[in-house]
């Protein structure tokens, strides 16, 4: 059985997902059923986690960002988000992200 989808609103840099156009700002308009919501929110919850764990490492001169396990964490999640908001965004949001070449590789 396939779950109904809804609406929601999504600010990326924020970490925010809203059911209301107009509570914040937002960046992306998707539908969505609840547990891809659920999945959305908790690639941003490993974000705000690794972008914590950056600024700690942040106070270690020698270690390159390249060797930076919590870096590449946030990179991987984001590209995971980009490409959970393509798959799920209307035209507008499908549009945005191919334009900017955020997701290069995205399986429609």
């Amino acid at each position: 059985m396939e779950e109904n989808k809804k609406t929601y609103y999504v600010s990326v840099a924020n970490g925010e997902i809203s059911q209301l156009s107009t509570a914040s700002p937002w960046d992306y308009k998707i539908e969505a059923t609840d547990l891809e919501i659920i999945q959305l929110r908790e690639y941003f919850e490993q974000v705000s986690s690794a972008d914590w764990e950056s600024f700690w490492r942040a106070h270690v001169p020698f270690l390159e960002y390249h060797h930076d396990n919590p870096n590449n964490a946030v990179d991987d999640t984001n590209k995971k988000i980009f490409e959970m908001i393509y798959r799920l965004g209307d035209e507008d949001a499908k549009n945005h992200i191919r334009s900017q070449g955020i997701v290069d590789q995205i399986s429609e």
